[in-house]
């Protein structure tokens, strides 16, 4: 039986401060790569592993996602239009077969606000998070095999984080190797992939302005009930006009890391 579950969470609901020259016309999840939002395409890696139920937490421009995905069906298909009676016969879907769920958590509310929100929604069962920024090529088949076999509340994916500037391999004055955007040094970071029990939600006990990265995080750590899955590859957090630059780059070439279907 397989340890993925049904579900995932995806945080859309932040200002994306720090990508303003996008962010002020649409919620940062919306942002394009390759003609499609990079939140599309998350939901595409989820998806590859067997998710396809998604919760989404809104807040920011919450009407754009909501309109977006109203819309997904219609324009995913080729259809044909009575204009006589309003008609509308789906010829050919290429729709993916996904159940969405949007609430709107709150202009302001923050990361643990916005998840404890949605606990009627994810029936007390064990759901993936992640937030609508950042892009992987991890196998989540095996963060949830770890997950199930720790017994543990949470498992968080460490990455090491790409360098933001290439990095020369010199020898006696000669370049030998020149490596654009190499990973980074020894240190782990939460890259924002988890697996989580329900009983998260037992570490969810401030209002809105509570932050999921700082006291819960904290407070299971503490308990023993946080364990990291290592992942050695790719990983990129699209947070400023230039990451998105990139990542547009890796997938016009035709080289993106994390298209997994």
């Amino acid at each position: 039986m397989s340890n993925v579950p049904r579900r995932a969470v995806i945080f859309a609901g932040g200002y994306g401060t720090r990508l303003m020259e996008e962010t002020e016309a649409r919620p940062k999840p919306m942002v394009e790569i390759g003609g499609r939002p990079i939140l599309w395409h998350i939901m595409k890696i989820y998806a590859a592993s067997g998710i396809t139920e998604f919760v989404i937490p809104l807040g920011y421009k919450a009407h754009m996602i909501k309109q977006y995905f109203a819309d997904y069906y219609l324009h995913a298909s080729d259809v044909s239009i009575d204009m006589v009676d309003n008609r509308v016969t789906t010829l050919r879907k290429t729709a993916e077969p996904w159940k969405i769920t949007l609430i709107d958590t709150g202009i302001d509310t923050m990361t643990g606000g916005r998840l404890k929100r949605l606990q009627p929604y994810l029936n007390d069962e064990p759901f993936a998070l992640t937030y609508g920024d950042g892009v992987i090529d991890l196998d989540l088949g095996k963060v949830a095999d770890m997950h199930a076999s720790s017994g543990r509340y949470a498992t968080l994916t460490a990455v090491r984080p790409p360098s933001r500037f290439g990095t020369l391999t010199i020898d006696d004055g000669q370049v030998l190797e020149f490596a654009e955007k190499p990973l980074g040094g020894e240190a782990w970071i939460n890259g924002g992939f988890f697996m989580l029990s329900p009983r998260v939600f037992d570490y969810l006990d401030g209002g809105d302005e509570m932050v999921f990265e700082r006291g819960p995080l904290e407070r299971l750590a503490r308990d023993g009930q946080l364990q990291a899955y290592q992942h050695e590859g790719f990983w990129y957090s699209m947070d400023t006009l230039r990451d998105k630059k990139h990542l547009e780059e890796l997938w016009m070439s035709g080289r993106a890391p994390w298209k997994r279907w």
